[in-house]
């Protein structure tokens, strides 16, 4: 028997803070997550800004960011979960929870890899669990076992699209009653030579180094490029009639998910949106209503030429007479492209922000561009009334997934 899903706990690393209320405070308020990059040297290269997560405070117990952040917020959420100071874990039978986790694939720590062409073998001072190991693997391991999730891990490389799917499928699993509970979402940093350098190489970033706050600007006519960001967020989910049974709060409930996979280019979407739509579309079918029964759009967003208009394009075509019905707004604006982790910290601002009542806008949207037609809230956050509200991304090479999600009342 198909059963509903709820949110009951959030967890966040981010470039605007690290526990719930100052991310929602700064997102609300418009704030700019960008500055110069220090994480390593970027002058040889034309990009040298982006938005790197909030480390004070944080335990970076790993030296891999992704999964140091990942960790983080996989523990914020369990944290946020509990009632009466009883975890989580404890209302369901041992090991019966699950893992479902978007993250970036890099098949070597690049500072491990120089030590063993120096020394030709693994260092004395290395563990065998970390050097040169699929941060991948490690991250789903390190957070199962800490919190007794006995659910083989389900591990999404969907690229820009990779959180959403887990959160999607994670949303599948407990409908279907194939899991207890699970813990969803994403991590994912690529604040390094290799990541920075081969987007500059696409000429996919901003190059706004003198204007950090100004650079990522969805939807604005003088976008020229997204602005790299890193960080992780993670979701509680349960039954719903199981997490009112415990007494938890519920901050949203899942009605939705869908995703697509058009292959049309590697760095570039379908001209005609082709892939975006049916993602939409296949997440409403799923949840059951049609696209007036949305009254807000977190956006894919990302500040490029070529994906800001094929979005607006595929809303369009799918709203059609309804398209003024939805606001939209892109959380990317402030926070940046977190490429694996963009749809679960994206999601995880919707819904806080939701559950206070309003929206936030799109940041640095000055000029809209005309190809980008749609209702923005821009200029400061708009009242919300609660109710359905999508959650789109679309990640390189056609991988497209999209959220149906009812906040809280």
């Amino acid at each position: 028997m198909s059963q509903r899903v709820a949110v009951t706990g959030l967890g966040v690393v981010s470039p605007l803070g690290n526990t719930l209320a100052d991310f929602r405070g700064r997102l609300l308020e418009g704030a700019s997550g960008a500055g110069p990059i220090t994480v390593f040297d970027p002058a040889s290269l034309p990009t040298r800004i982006a938005a790197q997560a909030d480390t004070r405070g944080l335990s970076l117990e790993h030296k891999d960011r992704k999964v140091a952040f990942a960790i983080a917020a996989a523990r914020d959420a369990v944290l946020d979960a509990q009632t009466a100071g009883m975890p989580l874990r404890a209302h369901y039978p041992p090991g019966s929870g699950g893992l479902s986790i978007g993250i970036g694939l890099e098949l070597f720590a690049m500072p491990d890899m120089v030590r063993l062409l120096e020394t030709k073998q693994m260092p004395p001072d290395a563990h065998p669990l970390t050097f040169l190991q699929t941060p991948s693997d490690i991250c789903a391991h390190i957070i199962s076992k800490e919190h007794g999730l006995g659910r083989p891990p389900l591990t999404h490389i969907a690229a820009c699209a990779a959180s959403t799917d887990a959160i999607g499928v994670a949303f599948r699993m407990l409908r279907d009653g194939k899991c207890a509970w699970m813990l969803a979402g994403g991590a994912d940093s690529m604040l390094n030579p290799l990541g920075v350098g081969g987007f500059c190489k696409l000429d996919a970033l901003t190059r706004r180094n003198a204007e950090p706050h100004k650079a990522s600007r969805p939807f604005d006519r003088h976008r020229d490029g997204f602005l790299l960001g890193e960080g992780a967020g993670m979701l509680a989910l349960e039954p719903l009639e199981a997490a009112r049974a415990r007494g938890a709060k519920v901050y949203a409930e899942i009605d939705g998910y869908g995703n697509s996979f058009d292959a049309y280019g590697i760095s570039e979407p379908h001209p005609n949106g082709d892939g975006a739509l049916l993602a939409m579309r296949r997440a409403l079918d799923s949840a059951a209503i049609g696209p007036g029964g949305i009254c807000y759009i977190n956006a894919h967003g990302t500040s490029t030429p070529k994906n800001d208009p094929v979005e607006a394009l595929a809303i369009r075509r799918l709203w059609g007479e309804h398209t003024a019905r939805a606001a939209v707004s892109s959380t990317k604006s402030m926070l940046g492209h977190l490429i694996s982790a963009s749809g679960a910290v994206e999601t995880v601002a919707t819904v806080i922000c939701g559950a206070s009542g309003w929206m936030h806008a799109t940041a640095n949207l000055d000029e809209p561009d005309p190809a980008c037609d749609l209702d923005h809230i821009r200029g400061g956050p708009r009242r919300m009334e609660h109710g359905h509200i999508l959650k789109n991304s679309f990640g390189f090479g056609g991988q497209n997934a999209a959220l149906v999600l009812h906040i809280a009342g």
